[in-house]
């Protein structure tokens, strides 16, 4: 089955381009596009895309609202979102991964990579350039601590689903994770997908929030542990 996907962009040229693109990939369809954040909502409701490709500036309404529109636990189909943008600002890119957002991914990028990106966050997995991921370490590791708001879902979890939501938001992938953890990958999905149910969380974007926010994992660890792994 086909990944069906919407095109958000204010820049018919690009629209274009991508739909050209993405036509000749094998297992994606573009079923529609839209111009700015109002129309991508409405489209997304008429046409029910497993994945919105979203630009950040639009008119009428910027994609970091309209991905806060389509990701809303009210939404009938919510679909993932990838935002694609030529501005990889920090402030883009939090507001965007707040608002729920499953990928971020700059325009510049390869074209391959924007295919591996569509089925990366229909497949549930979170998704951001390797540059954006370590400015974002680096900027959380240079902010003052923000007050831990404990959820008591987080009681909710056994010893090994929380050794799991940690290295999550470690930025680690399943298969690192089995090898830290001595289990195999399909045990890492396993428990992965009890985490998200147990926390009511879409990805694993929502997880590495949900982590910081509950101070389970240290900004400055984190950004020790990926210097030292560049």
């Amino acid at each position: 089955m086909s990944i069906r996907v919407l095109l958000a962009d204010d820049q018919d040229l690009i629209r274009t381009g991508l739909r050209l693109f993405l036509s000749t990939q094998d297992g994606i369809e573009v079923v529609g596009e839209a111009q700015n954040g109002v129309e991508a909502v409405e489209r997304a409701a008429e046409l029910g895309p497993d994945v919105v490709v979203m630009d950040v500036r639009m008119p009428v309404m910027d994609g970091v609202t309209a991905t806060a529109r389509l990701t809303a636990s009210d939404c009938e189909h919510a679909p993932r979102v990838l935002i694609l943008t030529t501005f990889d600002l920090d402030d883009y890119v939090y507001g965007a991964l707040r608002a729920g957002a499953s990928g971020f991914l700059l325009k510049d990028a390869p074209r391959d990579r924007l295919t591996e990106a569509i089925r990366v966050v229909d497949a549930g997995d979170a998704l951001l350039s390797p540059t954006i991921t370590r400015r974002l370490i680096r900027e959380f590791a240079a902010r003052p601590a923000l007050p831990v708001r404990r959820s008591p879902l987080l009681d909710t979890l056994t010893q090994r689903e929380r050794e799991v939501l940690v290295s999550v938001a470690h930025g680690l992938t399943n298969a690192e994770i089995a090898e830290k953890l001595v289990v195999t990958e399909a045990t890492v999905k396993s428990h992965l997908g009890r985490v998200l149910t147990k926390l009511a969380a879409r990805d694993r974007v929502q997880l590495v929030i949900l982590a910081y926010a509950n101070g389970l994992v240290s900004a400055v660890d984190t950004f020790d542990d990926t210097h030292e792994n560049m």
